[in-house]
């Protein structure tokens, strides 16, 4: 494909079968297509060759790098063909355009040197266009390959004419460079300069967009390169070393210190802590031991682990990221679609407008010369190239560099979404809040030390496995640091855990199981007690000695970004309302903490859709940020759905955008982002369209030069990749 028509034109095409829904997309030479099931892919690759266009099914994707992807991006075959023109057009070209530019440099045979160097490069460097455009006569279409067919083509014909058959071959022949048409004898003019000069330019802008087309598509080669390239396999106790691909579901690797994990997997045996900073941009390592989850292209930071794999190739989590952004650079936005219908009746517009431009100079009575020059002015100006890339190249770069960001935008519609969007739902556990228990507060009856009640209780809760305990257990250590191993640890089911622990006998957990050891908080104690089990903490007394000897308070903590990511919605214009099933108090208080006005609480997991429902019916445009199963219906019923990549694959499914990271600034920098991508995608269709709609009447009066409207041409092409580019630069709100 070489313009956006070509695409439109191959999508109406297979539009047109039974029961098939398909988007061509442009700039990443892709279609999807929907059909129903068992139907043969062969019968679309038919359709496409009947188009004039060659097409392939896509070779399965894997978590791992295709190895060779590097050279594959330099041996792009129609890369190097485009190279390879444009460099001869340029060394051939630029004597041509100099010679017709300068008299001063037109020599007594200048016309015949001009003739021996343009004609390759208006027969060989623009070969592809006259292919394309013969391609598309055949089948009754044209494109604007068809016009800069047309445009060279003529330029080099008539110049033949005046040189074999007019004036212009006769030695010591000289015609000044002009930008306005003149009226002369036609016969005397040539105008190779013109079909070596268009060529040439275009060339240069299909070239340099090609390339920019291949960077704009890097931050996808670069997630699925990310993965391990070989892996230790563990058969019958040894160590086999396999490529990554040939690993299978059920296999047990070994993953050394320093080494990516190959796959996503359950950790069989060892305890290390996992870098997954390049998947999800959280710097802090996380501690991982046998059972838990370890995800592929992550990195081990500890010890050796034994891993077996859970998911392999396309399955993995790194897969389908990578799946996520290219579905959203393969889809359409609303703007998109008007460009495309716009561009398939432009390329038969322009042609009639051309003819008639030069029926109205002859008709005038205006030399041959200016009536031909005008119309291939008309030709080469409108190549719509600009139109075609103004979306594609926007919708690359953005969700490209959302990816780099950990955000993963699902699709071109979400970006019309966001635009609109007034209020966000904010789902406080996991989302405002880390979805974690901490130890937050610690209080101790007169007399007894903090750092002596910390390490007690901690070494007792350290070797609990009760979540409550675990946060404890992080709290003492992180204070008093390394916990000493307890003696005779026993677990009272639901009520606490008791042992001994530098020969004292400590007791830890609910009130009752204190008072069976006749041990009795002290009344102020059991009022601060009262008082955070009232907002909704957790607490725990410890005692020892015969005495209760103070009370540990745990909570779920607001994350420490939450405020400034609120702070940063509101800045948007969005108006952020919490909803949790807490009751009132506590949702109260974490509201106050992160600066949210608004508070819906004590709402039953299953009835979160009907408060998205609720507002949405109030006239309000939501979005919802969630993380758990059951946020995933609220999250689809939202106009905008966001989740925490730190939550569950259901919810992420649910989702329009997906923040990798388990920070709310990234939903910020989500919305922050699609509203720039889709405000850089509606400057680049003004300027294509405010381009061709001012040029076209300019050459069609002979008032541009066709050289000049070569370049100008390639240029609004160029202009409109460079506008896309500029998205790179975006930049989160965590790095500001």
């Amino acid at each position: 494909m070489t313009c956006a028509s070509c695409a439109n034109r191959i999508e109406r095409k297979l539009n047109k079968l039974d029961g098939v829904s398909a988007t061509v997309n442009y700039a990443t030479e892709k279609a999807k297509v929907t059909a129903p099931e068992g139907y043969d892919p062969a019968l679309l690759i038919s359709e496409v060759e009947k188009t004039g266009y060659s097409a392939a099914l896509p070779k399965p994707k894997r978590a791992e790098p295709a190895s060779t992807s590097e050279a594959d991006d330099e041996a792009d075959p129609e890369l190097i063909s485009l190279r390879q023109r444009l460099v001869g057009s340029i060394v051939l070209t630029v004597p041509v355009i100099a010679m017709a530019m300068i008299p001063a440099l037109q020599f007594t045979y200048w016309q015949w040197a001009s003739l021996a160097l343009a004609a390759p490069v208006i027969v060989w460097a623009a070969w592809p266009f006259h292919r394309a455009a013969w391609a598309n006569l055949r089948h009754g279409t044209a494109t604007m390959d068809t016009l800069i067919s047309m445009g060279t083509a003529a330029a080099f014909l008539w110049s033949l004419y005046a040189l074999f058959l007019g004036t212009a071959g006769t030695p010591g022949m000289t015609h000044p460079f002009e930008f306005t048409i003149a009226p002369s004898d036609g016969a005397a003019n040539i105008y190779l300069e013109v079909g070596a000069g268009v060529t040439m330019f275009i060339l240069a802008g299909r070239y340099f967009e090609k390339r920019s087309k291949r960077q704009a598509g890097a931050a996808l080669r670069a997630l699925l390169e990310l993965g391990a390239k070989e892996v230790a396999v563990l058969r019958d106790g040894v160590e086999v070393k396999i490529p990554t691909s040939e690993l299978a579901v059920g296999d047990e690797f070994v993953v050394r210190p320093g080494e990516k994990i190959a796959t996503d997997g359950t950790v069989v045996s060892g305890t290390s802590a996992v870098d997954a900073s390049m998947l999800t941009g959280e710097s802090v390592p996380v501690e991982v031991a046998e059972g838990d989850t370890v995800t592929g292209a992550t990195v081990n930071a500890g010890g050796r682990l034994v891993v077996r794999a859970t998911r392999v190739g396309s399955d993995t989590q790194l897969a389908q990221m990578a799946k996520l952004v290219e579905d959203a650079q393969t889809g359409k936005a609303e703007v998109q679609r008007l460009a495309d219908r716009i561009s398939g009746v432009f390329v038969p517009i322009v042609i009639v407008i051309a003819v008639a431009a030069l029926g109205a100079w002859l008709g005038a009575g205006f030399p041959v010369a200016a009536a031909f020059t005008a119309a291939v002015s008309v030709l080469v100006i409108a190549c719509p190239c600009a139109l075609g890339l103004a979306t594609p190249t926007a919708l690359l770069v953005g969700t490209g560099r959302g990816a780099q960001m950990g955000v993963l935008i699902k699709g071109p519609e979400v970006l019309e979404s966001t635009r609109k969007v007034d209020t966000v739902v904010l789902d406080k556990t996991g989302t405002v809040t880390s979805g974690k228990m901490s130890l937050v507060d610690v209080i101790m009856e007169p007399g007894v030390d903090r750092a002596e009640l910390l390490r007690y209780a901690g070494a007792l809760e350290n070797a609990s496995e009760h979540p409550i305990g675990q946060a404890i257990a992080r709290g003492a250590a992180d204070e008093v640091g390394p916990l000493p191993a307890p003696e005779d640890f026993a677990n009272v089911e639901g009520a606490g855990v008791l042992g001994s622990v530098d020969g004292t006998t400590v007791v830890v957990g609910r009130e009752t199981l204190l008072a069976d050891w006749s041990q009795r908080l002290s009344a102020e104690i059991a009022e601060a007690k009262a008082r955070a089990e009232g907002e909704g903490k957790t607490v725990v007394a410890v005692g020892w000695d015969g005495r209760a000897r103070g009370i540990l308070v745990v909570a779920d903590t607001v994350r420490p970004t939450s405020a400034q990511a609120i702070a940063e919605l509101q800045r948007l214009g969005l108006t952020p309302v919490l909803l949790t099933g807490d009751n009132e108090a506590v949702a109260r208080q974490i509201a106050a903490e992160v600066g949210i006005d608004q508070v819906i609480a004590e709402v039953l997991p299953q009835d979160k859709v009907d408060v998205v429902a609720r507002l949405q019916g109030e006239g309000r445009v939501v979005a919802m940020v969630g993380d758990g199963v059951n946020d995933a219906p609220a999250l689809a019923q939202a106009d905008l759905g966001l989740a925490m990549g730190t939550g569950t694959d259901v919810a992420i499914e649910a989702a329009d955008i997906t923040l990798v990271r388990g920070d709310l600034r990234s939903a910020v920098d989500a919305i922050r982002l699609s509203r720039k991508t889709l405000s850089t995608i509606k400057t680049n269709l003004f300027w294509a369209f405010a381009y061709n709609v001012a040029a076209i009447p300019i050459a069609a009066l002979g008032m541009l030069n066709p050289m000049l409207a070569g370049a100008a041409m390639a240029f609004s092409s160029v202009f409109v990749v460079g506008n896309s580019l500029r998205l790179r630069g975006f930049t989160s709100v965590a790095e500001q």
